[in-house]
């Protein structure tokens, strides 16, 4: 993460500049590691084309921004690379769709970056000709990272246009260039160099007459306000409210309809004491306002929206993945069947599991069995029983440090035992030795 980021540090970044304020450049500084990234994103463009199949409109977007027009040339079906490269000949730009679904590298990467924003971290990879532009001026409901792969760009970053666009919520629709005014950073981005710009800042892309362009834009921060917090507390609230206030369930005043609504005067004398109390009901809904299960709502959301953890060769051998096992009856046997309570075990990765509550039942749920593809599979989670809860956060709250089984916090050595061995089938942790 900190060789995305140069000059800024990792600390500076996520406090001060991120999700806040301004759109700022990195220049790459030599050494580059990024050229790891460049070639597998190159080879997604050349290589996943031939070999997986890319859907147009699904995979893979073909572009052009002529004349102050934008314009989407996806045909029906397979992105074959004839067709494909046919497209780029005529002066449009490629999208890529998810690419972490193609490379391994690009879901490594992603997979870091989710860990260090707790929130989904996506990716898009553009291909554009030389003289071109794919896409008009516009802005995003994103936190947007441009990392230049190849050739080169020229950006310019445009100030929200009124407060009710900065951090926005949704992403806006295309912009004439009379609509967007000056440019308050244009920069021309050469591989290996980043731009950062938060929500709501205009941005477009152009490529020089001569170099073609590849970037990878990185996403994160998508619904992810405190706005988008109270939308699942409020609710919430309201419902125990209900429920253990009477004050909320007493009936509306008989003649409201005739002097509340937009219809009625604003200066009649009982919209002041009607407004009085519905601003007292508001103030006292605080306290009934479950904030943890609303932020284990999100949670939850965030979980689902994640990849899976992608694991490096030595996590990969000490979990589930990497163990020797047999088949039989559909499903794997003696998984885990090694462990015992000298085992040193860890979370595989900070975040992969969760517990959460209804208040009846304890689920753990987890994103180690998550699709590279996004929303493909739905949430997982599996029911703890309220004596191993406690286990379950000790494991959770150690990472990253290994622990023994015998030190997990359960009545007795079969059933600490036996919670590794299930949590250890899961994915969820692995052994500090390979089985």
């Amino acid at each position: 993460f900190q060789w995305l980021i140069p000059p800024s540090s990792r600390q500076r970044l996520l406090s001060e500049v991120t999700m806040t304020s301004i759109p700022s450049v990195s220049p790459s500084q030599p050494p580059c590691p990024r050229v790891g990234l460049l070639v597998t994103a190159a080879a997604v463009f050349i290589v996943c084309n031939s070999k997986d199949d890319v859907q147009y409109g699904v995979n893979l977007d073909v572009t052009s921004y002529t004349n102050g027009k934008r314009d989407t040339h996806n045909p029906p079906g397979r992105a074959l690379p004839f067709s494909v490269w046919d497209f780029y000949s005529s002066g449009c730009s490629l999208r890529m769709l998810n690419p972490q679904a193609f490379s391994s590298t690009v879901w490594n990467f992603l997979s870091i970056l989710q860990e260090q924003f707790g929130s989904m971290a996506g990716a898009n990879v553009y291909l554009t000709p030389p003289g071109t532009q794919g896409f008009a001026p516009h802005y995003d409901d994103i936190e947007a990272f441009v990392v230049q792969l190849e050739g080169k760009k020229h950006w310019r970053v445009y100030n929200p246009r009124s407060l009710e666009e900065v951090l926005p919520v949704t992403s806006s629709p295309n912009f004439s260039q009379s609509e967007i005014g000056s440019p308050v950073l244009e920069v021309v981005l050469e591989a290996g160099d980043l731009l950062y710009f938060p929500r709501g800042f205009i941005h477009q892309g152009d490529c020089l007459p001569n170099s073609h362009s590849l970037h990878v834009t990185v996403s994160s921060f998508q619904r992810n306000s405190w706005g988008d917090l109270l939308a699942k507390l409020v609710p919430a609230a309201l419902g125990v409210a209900m429920e253990e206030d009477v004050e909320y369930r007493q009936g509306l005043p008989l003649d409201y309809l005739t002097y509340m609504g937009v219809q009625n005067s604003d200066k009649d004398p009982r919209r002041e004491k009607f407004l009085s109390r519905m601003g007292g009901l508001m103030n006292k809904l605080a306290g009934y306002a479950p904030v943890d299960a609303a932020v284990d709502e999100k949670a939850k959301e965030f979980l689902h929206d994640c990849l899976p953890p992608a694991l490096t060769p030595e996590e990969q051998a000490s979990s589930v993945q990497g163990s020797s096992t047999r088949w039989g009856n559909g499903r794997p046997l003696n998984v885990g069947a090694n462990i015992n309570s000298q085992t040193r075990v860890q979370l595989i990765r900070a975040g992969c599991a969760r517990l959460c509550s209804d208040g009846e039942v304890i689920e753990l749920y987890y994103t180690t069995d998550n699709s590279r593809v996004y929303h493909k599979e739905e949430l997982k989670s599996f029911e703890i029983k309220t004596e191993c809860a406690d286990a379950v956060e000790f494991l959770i709250h150690a990472y990253p440090k290994f622990v023994s089984v015998r030190s997990i916090p359960c009545d007795s050595v079969a059933e600490r035992i036996a919670l590794a061995e299930l949590l250890f089938e899961k994915g969820i942790i692995r052994t500090a030795e390979p089985l």
